[in-house]
């Protein structure tokens, strides 16, 4: 004989993951990856500036003054990293809090967030300086 006694709905509320908090961590998971994506493509527009304001001086027919210190180039690959850093580090942590809640057991961290605020903000730092200097 079955002598299990049937679950009550308040306690299979208690064993099973909240979907709306699951879909909440997919929808942060995919604002992370649009983060990134507009990292690596602002990285992008970087590096190929300077080949565009060649191209450009070369079509008007005009000498552009560009500053040869290569760091445009520097700059741009670094931002294409950090973006895909950015990536890496939005699926960990969105698999971590997807094993929290399904352990219930969430612990909030604000590490990711903490560490591209500052990464953001050096570089924009160093985008400004650069710039203050080529001009």
């Amino acid at each position: 004989m079955h002598s299990e006694k049937p679950k009550s709905y308040e306690e299979d509320l208690k064993t099973l993951p909240n979907v709306s908090d699951h879909l909440a961590n997919e929808r942060t998971f995919l604002a992370w990856i649009r983060t990134s994506v507009g990292i690596m493509a602002f990285g992008f527009v970087v590096v190929k500036f300077t080949l565009f304001i060649k191209q450009i001086s070369w079509l008007l027919g005009k000498e552009v003054g560009i500053h040869q210190q290569g760091y445009s180039s520097f700059i741009g690959i670094f931002l294409v990293v950090v973006g895909a850093i950015t990536t890496l580090l939005s699926y960990l942590r969105y698999n971590d809090i997807k094993n929290q809640l399904n352990n219930h057991s969430f612990k909030s961290s604000s590490m990711l967030i903490i560490m591209l605020t500052a990464l953001i903000l050096i570089i924009s730092i160093s985008l400004v300086t650069y710039l203050i200097q080529s001009v």
